[in-house]
């Protein structure tokens, strides 16, 4: 697997095989792309439910909120919030890609992932960042301002099944606002399962 260099990743976006929109070719790094925070964000609101229950569809648990284009949103200590880039990006069936903060950004205790850096071949959305201040300031965030950098991995070979195809259960193919967790349909998933299966035993399953 190797990693595209500025010109491999300027050569797929000029004949259409990575989308990146907006691009501007001054986002264009030795070997990423610069992404922007858009102005949307998903806050979790704590005195909803007792707690977090990822067998459960809680829909109230987050609550979308948006700034205008010179209002800062505050990201206070410890504070954990759902945001976006504001670049629609797409891949193609044989390349994956990476997601990670920029390192000015981390210096300040900002972090833009925990978990999900990772895009799959076959991608199309906004990304969702999970936004987390581990300084002890609070952090002032600004759409458009850039929060992280995306670079893509060439596989050996083009995928069979690319993300959002049927059976794949992918959540998240398509998003243009933070999307909250869909844990939950996996717990659903795995209980049509488990009815499918005949017993052990010879008795029809339950």
């Amino acid at each position: 697997m190797s990693v595209l260099s500025d010109h491999d990743i300027a050569v797929a976006l000029a004949g259409g095989r990575v989308r990146v929109d907006p691009y501007d070719p001054a986002d264009l790094q030795p070997s990423s792309i610069d992404l922007h925070l858009d102005r949307s964000f998903r806050v979790f609101r704590n005195n909803r439910y007792p707690f977090i229950d990822v067998r459960s569809p809680q829909p109230d648990l987050t609550e979308l909120l948006s700034i205008t284009d010179d209002e800062p949103f505050v990201l206070h200590p410890g504070e954990f919030v759902l945001g976006q880039t504001l670049e629609w990006v797409e891949l193609p069936d044989d390349l994956v890609a990476r997601l990670e903060g920029k390192s000015s950004l981390g210096r300040l205790g900002l972090l833009i992932h925990s978990t999900a850096g990772y895009v799959d071949p076959g991608w199309k959305g906004k990304l969702t960042l999970e936004l987390s201040n581990v300084a002890t300031l609070p952090i002032a965030l600004y759409s458009g301002m850039k929060i992280g950098q995306i670079s893509f991995f060439e596989m050996s070979s083009p995928v069979d099944r690319p993300y959002g195809s049927q059976g794949l259960g992918s959540k998240y193919q398509g998003q243009s606002e933070p999307t909250a967790s869909a844990y939950f349909e996996d717990f659903k998933r795995a209980r049509k399962g488990a009815g499918a299966r005949p017993a052990g035993n010879g008795e029809p399953a339950r």
